[in-house]
């Protein structure tokens, strides 16, 4: 009698599992789930795994290469820089993301933390706190109608901010350099050519784009000196895009007007990190993703996507 095929859980953050394991259990497969934290664990985990669902964990080279059943690989979320990508192909591993969640919830954190610095409400609020009552604000303050709101990507998330700043009458703009040439843009949005003339543009920097070799610290202290005085960083997407102590010397100096992060390079963001003094910046913990709908949809989703190669159906979200 033929075995099963078994779709193992490296690890997760949620509460409970039931609904990947109904769906797998439906579909005819084999389920198990773990907490694995490092790559000899992983691979003691999952010797007899056909599909891995993958929070954290790392699936690396070594982790790819030690899996003789192994025919595809589920990321929970839309990041896939835990994976090597590259094995996997040499391989002829399968990889997925589940990019289409959360993209509501991301967009809305991501323009809440542009407006929130924009209209100055942690400095106000703390003014207030302080018994300083004061109808301007502590800086100089533009309208959004004479700012430039830029995204730097122009995927399904940043399409989605950019559809929130067009409601607060934000001029609209944009840099991806892989976006194709014939590619259909609304005609209120700018495309940007190169990343100086971006950086230079933007009143408001949003970050949606992945985290690879060529976008490791993509803002760093030579991005940060070419933006204007009063410019607003906001990163949502992943940590690493962002040299973190280069933004907190250039929050610290002027350079820039103010940031806000809801990733870091490393997480929890360290006790002693300079940017946690840093009275301009607004600082959140991974949570854009999150609500009460997102959770759910990020389960199921990423289930359905596995059980879909024990049926040798094509992978939705496939990448690699």
């Amino acid at each position: 009698m033929p075995q099963k095929p078994k779709i193992v859980i490296t690890d997760y953050g949620f509460p409970s599992i039931a609904t990947e394991r109904e769906i797998i259990q439906n579909a005819g497969g084999k389920f198990a789930a773990f907490q694995c934290k490092t790559q000899e664990e992983v691979i003691a985990a999952a010797q007899d795994a056909d599909v891995l669902i993958v929070q954290w964990a790392p699936v690396t080279q070594s982790v790819i290469q030690s899996l003789p059943k192994l025919k595809a690989i589920v990321r929970y979320g839309i990041g896939i820089d835990n994976i090597a990508l590259d094995a996997a192909r040499d391989q002829g591993v399968k990889v997925s993301n589940v990019p289409d969640y959360c993209i509501d919830e991301v967009a809305d954190h991501s323009f809440a933390l542009a407006l929130s610095l924009a209209r100055q409400l942690s400095a106000i609020d703390r003014q207030v706190r302080q018994n300083v009552w004061k109808i301007v604000p502590p800086r100089p303050m533009s309208a959004s109608r004479e700012m430039t709101f830029v995204t730097i990507g122009y995927g399904r998330i940043a399409r989605a901010v950019l559809e929130r700043a067009r409601a607060c009458k934000f001029h609209l703009a944009i840099y991806d350099p892989y976006l194709p040439a014939n590619m259909n843009v609304p005609e209120d949005i700018r495309r940007l050519d190169d990343i100086d003339k971006t950086l230079k543009t933007a009143d408001i920097l949003s970050l949606h784009l992945p985290l690879t070799q060529d976008t490791h610290h993509l803002m760093n202290s030579a991005a940060f000196s070419k933006m204007k005085a009063n410019s607003i960083l906001i990163n949502t997407a992943r940590g690493s895009l962002v040299d973190t102590v280069a933004l907190a010397n250039a929050l610290q100096s002027g350079q820039i007007a103010g940031a806000a992060l809801d990733v870091f390079e490393r997480e929890p963001l360290e006790e002693d990190h300079p940017l946690r003094s840093s009275a301009t910046a607004l600082l959140t913990s991974h949570v854009a993703w999150y609500s009460e709908m997102s959770v759910p949809e990020l389960q199921r989703l990423a289930a359905e996507e596995a059980v879909r190669t024990l049926s040798e159906e094509p992978l939705q979200y496939r990448i690699v």
